[in-house]
């Protein structure tokens, strides 16, 4: 089984398309388990931010699978597979974990350096883990890329490379002390852009959540109040920094709610904010699309080359243990023909000559399984060498054919370790 990832991003598509295909609650879960459905799929995983939606699978046949995963997305989204295809890009085993491992390090985020993705990607193997979607080698490989991630940002001072989402949003609204806030949702956005705000200098920070508890420790945490989510209208009309992120997945704040100037933050996709609220006058919204279009926070920091020197060590460090583990069933087979053969000629000698005592017996034993140690040893341990090498798992198949190997054993060991 090989990995694939397929998706987009703002990379490659605009934020109006994203907002389309981008899906949470049940709708993320009947995806995840059409694709792991497919018989193509052994494994699946599907982020879905507001900067991305990409499927990561691992597949015995590759076109076959893109094609299937590419149907899906077109049919959960209700879009077109030829109006998605020019937007989607494909990744295929090295590519595919060198991809991942630039994202978990936010090298690949509209904002260079955030480490939202990190929580993001985390919790979408929770959910794939949870279904029973994934196996060891997503599971490994996604473990292995937040650490990656953690690394980067703890080493590099990849954060500084660019602020979050909300600070790149609020760097458009001016000087935020002394102005009232009125943050909506208390998801991990909404709690960041929450405490951004105290930082800056805002005093008066009021938080509204469908889960009122939930929102009162947001509040708290920031010296704010936590209001019900029915009081939103009413807040609306007293704020003049309004930020959303819910996954509402429809327009929560209207025209018709606003009344006076007002700097609006919508970071959630699909969208919290019905665009038209940029007729009203005084109002200034900014979304995904316009803080992408504004280009802050994609420029390129001193840390970034040193992230990417990180991922290419990281990469090759993963390829070569996942090369030498390919190669160890094949090694566990070759041993355990060698101790059949071992067991098998010392039952003959045995019952050759039956009147051996123990003491001879053992030392017969010892000396025969020291002497297909030694002579395995060698090729044993060149064998995981030269599978770090390209073309590596040739090494594997001459043991196999050279010692005659069952086909089927190297696997049937892979699956009893798994």
């Amino acid at each position: 089984m090989s990995v694939l990832a397929i998706g987009l991003s703002h990379r490659t598509a605009p934020v109006a398309l994203l907002e389309r295909v981008s899906m949470t609650g049940d709708a993320l879960v009947k995806l995840l388990h059409e694709v792991q459905d497919d018989p193509c799929v052994a494994e699946a995983m599907v982020v879905s931010t507001c900067n991305r939606v990409e499927v990561y699978v691992t597949v015995d046949r590759f076109h076959a699978a893109v094609t299937a995963i590419s149907g899906l997305l077109g049919r959960h989204s209700g879009i077109p597979v030829e109006e998605l295809a020019p937007h989607f890009y494909v990744h295929y085993e090295e590519r595919a974990v060198e991809h991942l491992f630039s994202m978990v390090c936010g090298l690949d985020s509209m904002v260079v350096g955030e480490g939202q993705i990190l929580g993001q990607v985390r919790q979408a193997l929770k959910l794939a883990q949870r279904q029973g979607t994934v196996g060891a080698t997503l599971n490994e490989l996604v473990q292995q890329a937040l650490r990656v991630g953690k690394r980067a940002h703890h080493d590099t001072g990849i954060d500084q490379a660019g602020a979050s989402l909300v600070s790149a949003g609020l760097a458009l609204a001016g000087d935020l002390a002394g102005r009232r806030a009125l943050v909506i949702g208390a998801g991990s956005m909404s709690s960041l852009a929450a405490v951004t705000l105290a930082r800056a200098g805002v005093t008066d920070i009021v938080v509204a959540n469908r889960t009122f508890e939930r929102g009162a420790r947001l509040a708290e945490s920031v010296g704010g109040r936590a209001v019900e989510f029915t009081a939103v209208a009413a807040e609306l009309a007293a704020a003049d920094i309004v930020i959303t992120c819910t996954g509402a997945g429809r327009p929560i704040v209207t025209p018709d709610l606003l009344s006076g100037p007002a700097f609006l933050l919508d970071l959630a996709l699909p969208h919290d904010i019905d665009p038209a609220v940029r007729a009203v006058p005084g109002v200034t919204l900014v979304d995904l699309e316009t803080i992408q279009e504004s280009g802050i926070g994609s420029r390129e920091g001193d840390a970034v080359p040193s992230v990417r020197a990180l991922v290419s060590e990281e990469l090759r460090a993963y390829l070569d243990a996942e090369r030498a583990a390919k190669v160890t069933p094949t090694v566990v087979a070759l041993r355990s023909k060698a101790a059949s053969v071992v067991e098998s000629e010392l039952g003959r000698l045995l019952m050759r000559m039956p009147d051996l005592d123990e003491r001879a017996r053992d030392e017969v034993a010892m000396t025969v399984q020291r002497v297909v140690d030694k002579l395995l040893h060698e090729p044993t341990v060149r064998v995981k060498q030269l599978a770090t090498c390209p073309g590596g798992d040739h090494y594997a198949e001459a043991l196999r054919e050279l010692f005659n190997l069952d086909p089927k054993m190297p696997q049937a060991v892979r699956e009893v370790e798994l």
